[in-house]
């Protein structure tokens, strides 16, 4: 039977989702795509009414459709569903897509016997002998009712920033419980109408516990709102460092200074040689310097240190550990005016009923009061557990994600070596995930239409590993789980670029490939 006949199921109709049922249109498969939500865009159509993209529209983009002329330089949150919806439109993905559709559970279906495999799937390839299914239980709100499908072949675009918040633990009488107040995850918040949230925070003494560009957004918003007579209180473990542009010395692209293969040389990759790790060690004095030199332009151009912001780790760090950001417009102005007020907090907190108790006052112990109405906690997310209750099977569950020693056990970021006819797309990290969703859409299209065989599981799992003590190694103990590509984003494209059969080189002329950052736009021939 011609494979293209195969059922493919595809959960999410966001970035990564609509990529990869456009690839596979392409190459004669007919996917379902099953979205909780209403419209294309997943994330970006439930965010705060701030929000913009993090990278210029140039560098945020599919390889083969560009922006319209009219598109801001860093776009709002409406001009990407735009954008993602405009995409799907010419690409006739949205008649694909079943929307308010909530896959309860996936269940495999078959002779599961992984622990058998020479190679994956029993054979290296997308469907195995033919014989396994997944079976998808489906609750379709308009309808009201719930069905379960089987399919060849699933491709899970869930993210991993959404579904499940990550709450803090509390000490007994020393949780939320305690609180007059109320207290909400970020997650709440930017599921809200713009017209409600900013009716929640209005007038209120708001708290934002987080250190991430989400914990910055809510608290310029709430500045916004209640300016000066009710500040909004910013309380803060780790500060990272949030750019106010990407132009260093305001004429140079970040991207040329972190993102070029001359700048991967700096680095010591995963599996690389002898003479590759002798390199990137001769290098990184190199390394160092360069880094050194754009901290110190950003430290003079943001207050970063005048308000007690500094990151405690280096900018090249934070690149490699997908911990970047942009700033909101004008927040420390906010900060200087009063409308935010930032608190450090090196150990924890507690509830109390009028507010929050911080455990040290950043300078010599003791604890600190901070009385609130509203406490919003922008404390991340559980992406490893949302992608384990994707699952049925306790056995999948307990591998698919890896564990709190390991990051998600996924070769190419992508297929798990024990998990059968089953990819994740858009569940690592990088520099532009955009970029990294669209590469990973066309190598899984090829995949299920034959174009190459995986290579054996013990090759997969040794890859995994060394990929592994990668994430370990570049961005710690404390964030290697988050599974960033930051720093070695052309070496990853490469290593996808080969198992399809395509030149990695994809610039014209020396200069260009070893000192131009690499785009989208670099791959777009490859389809």
């Amino acid at each position: 039977m011609d494979h293209r006949t195969k059922r493919v199921a595809i959960v999410g109709a966001g970035t990564s989702g609509v990529a990869a049922c456009k690839h596979l249109l392409a190459r004669g498969f007919r996917p379902v795509v099953f979205d909780a939500g209403a419209s294309v865009g997943g994330q970006w159509t439930r965010t705060l009414a701030s929000t913009r993209l993090q990278s210029p529209h140039v560098a945020y983009r599919f390889s083969d459709f560009p922006w319209p002329d009219s598109v801001d330089w860093y776009p709002r949150h409406d001009q990407v569903v735009d954008y993602l919806a405009a995409y799907a439109r010419r690409f006739a993905v949205d008649e694909r897509v079943r929307f308010r559709s909530t896959v309860l559970a996936a269940e495999f279906v078959g002779d599961d016997a992984a622990d058998g495999w020479e190679r994956w799937n029993g054979n290296g390839e997308a469907f195995g002998d033919g014989s396994g299914a997944w079976r998808l239980t489906v609750h379709h709100d308009d309808t009201d009712t719930t069905q379960v499908y089987e399919f060849d072949f699933l491709i899970l675009c869930i993210g991993r920033f959404s579904g499940v918040p990550n709450i803090p633990a509390f000490p007994p009488a020393g949780g939320p419980d305690v609180f007059r107040g109320r207290v909400i995850h970020s997650m709440e918040f930017s599921d809200m109408d713009d017209a409600d949230a900013a009716a929640l925070v209005k007038g209120k003494r708001v708290v934002v516990v987080g250190s991430g560009k989400s914990a910055f957004d809510i608290a310029a918003e709430c500045a916004e709102a209640n300016g000066v007579e009710q500040p909004c209180t910013m309380i803060c473990r780790s500060p990272r460092w949030l750019l106010h542009d990407t132009n260093v010395w305001g004429k140079v692209d970040i991207g040329y200074i972190y993102f070029t293969r001359f700048a991967e040389l700096m680095v010591r990759k995963p599996g690389a040689g002898v003479a590759s790790n002798l390199l990137a060690t001769f290098l990184s004095p190199l390394g160092w310097l360069i880094s050194k030199l754009t901290e110190a332009y950003y430290k003079k151009e943001i207050p970063m240190e005048e308000h007690g912001m500094s990151p405690e780790y280096g900018l090249s760090n934070s690149l490699s550990s997908c911990l970047i950001g942009m700033l909101p417009e004008r927040f420390y102005d906010k900060v200087k005016e009063g409308s935010v007020v930032i608190k450090r907090s090196a150990k924890s907190f507690t509830f109390r009923d009028d507010g929050l108790v911080l455990d040290d006052d950043g300078g010599g112990g003791g604890e600190r009061v901070v009385q609130a109405d509203l406490v919003i906690l922008a404390t991340g997310f559980r992406g490893d557990e949302k992608l384990r209750r994707m699952f049925a099977s306790r056995r999948v569950r307990d591998i698919v994600a890896g564990s709190p020693e390991t990051a998600a056990p996924l070769y190419r970021e992508c297929v798990h070596p024990r998990v059968p006819q089953m990819a994740v797309i858009g569940y690592s990290e990088s520099a532009t995930n955009i970029q990294t969703c669209e590469m990973l859409a066309k190598w899984v299209a090829r995949l299920l239409d034959g174009a190459f065989r995986l290579p054996p599981v013990r090759r997969m799992e040794a890859s995994v590993a060394e990929w592994g003590r990668y994430m370990r190694r570049s961005a710690g103990e404390e964030h290697f789980r988050r599974s960033c590509l930051g720093g070695v984003g052309i070496l990853y494209s490469d290593e996808l670029c080969r198992d399809m059969g395509c030149d990695p080189r994809r610039k014209k002329g020396l200069l260009a490939e070893w000192f131009q950052p690499y785009g989208a736009v670099d791959y777009a021939d490859i389809q």
